[in-house]
């Protein structure tokens, strides 16, 4: 029905920061409105405060996390069990998050093309600042500079809609990681981008490298447009999203 030239635009909301829960509740609103048609193909841009989530695969999960519940709450950090893949891993200030709601199909798009999408878009902006970096071995995901993990990927497809996503290391307190096995990949250290690029080295803000992030995607998934709305343009939708899990 469109020709190969169609505009086609990816909807960016730079929501900040945001707590895990209510982020997974937006999610949980905006597939099911990607699903019924209500809105169009778009990704959240945000921040969460310290948290650690779990994968669907629970017990392997627990295995990788070094500390119990109780000290990761003293230290400030919240524990999240998700339907999403991947084990165990930690979001965190100064780290960029997407959450794309894709309905894939339109986008020609299967499993396996969508997440290397995910992980040339990391590449790419690594690439911006004179990092070279790469997809992991088989059974590593995420991407990597050398052995050094810089961007994890944990999704979840239903019925051919995206909701989770990736989280990219801009500049977060590494010492978080200390308290987990990363993504259940053990002896691997974790990296950042401000690590990589140097002591030399200025970097922009944090939110011109969020951007770079959600234009390389778009890119890279096939869109023609990325349009920007900032959270106080999408209020209305975060608050019934809160509304409804209240």
């Amino acid at each position: 029905m469109s020709s190969g030239g169609a505009r086609r635009v990816l909807e960016a909301w730079r929501l900040g920061v945001m707590r895990y829960g209510d982020a997974l509740q937006l999610q949980e609103r905006l597939v099911a409105d990607r699903k019924a048609g209500r809105v169009g193909d778009l990704v959240l841009s945000l921040q969460h405060p310290p948290t650690y989530t779990l994968g669907k695969r629970r017990e392997k999960a627990e295995r990788n996390l070094l500390s119990p519940e109780s000290e990761l709450r003293a230290l400030g950090a919240e524990l999240h069990h998700t339907e999403r893949g991947g084990d165990v891993t930690f979001h965190g200030p100064r780290q960029a998050v997407l959450y794309p709601i894709l309905s894939l199909r339109p986008l020609g798009l299967g499993a396996r093309r969508y997440v290397e999408g995910l992980e040339s878009a990391m590449i790419q902006v690594a690439a911006l600042h004179g990092v070279a970096a790469r997809p992991g071995d088989p059974g590593e995901t995420g991407v990597w500079v050398g052995d050094r993990k810089i961007g994890a990927i944990g999704v979840r497809i239903s019925s051919g809609f995206t909701w989770h996503g990736l989280a990219f290391n801009i500049d977060p307190d590494l010492g978080w990681f200390e308290h987990i096995v990363p993504c259940g990949i053990a002896g691997k250290e974790v990296t950042s981008l401000r690590r990589e690029v140097g002591d030399g080295v200025e970097l922009p803000a944090d939110e011109v490298i969020h951007e770079q992030l959600v234009r390389c995607l778009g890119t890279t998934l096939g869109f023609t447009d990325v349009e920007f709305k900032d959270d106080s343009e999408c209020g209305d939708v975060i608050s019934a999203a809160a509304a409804t899990q209240s």
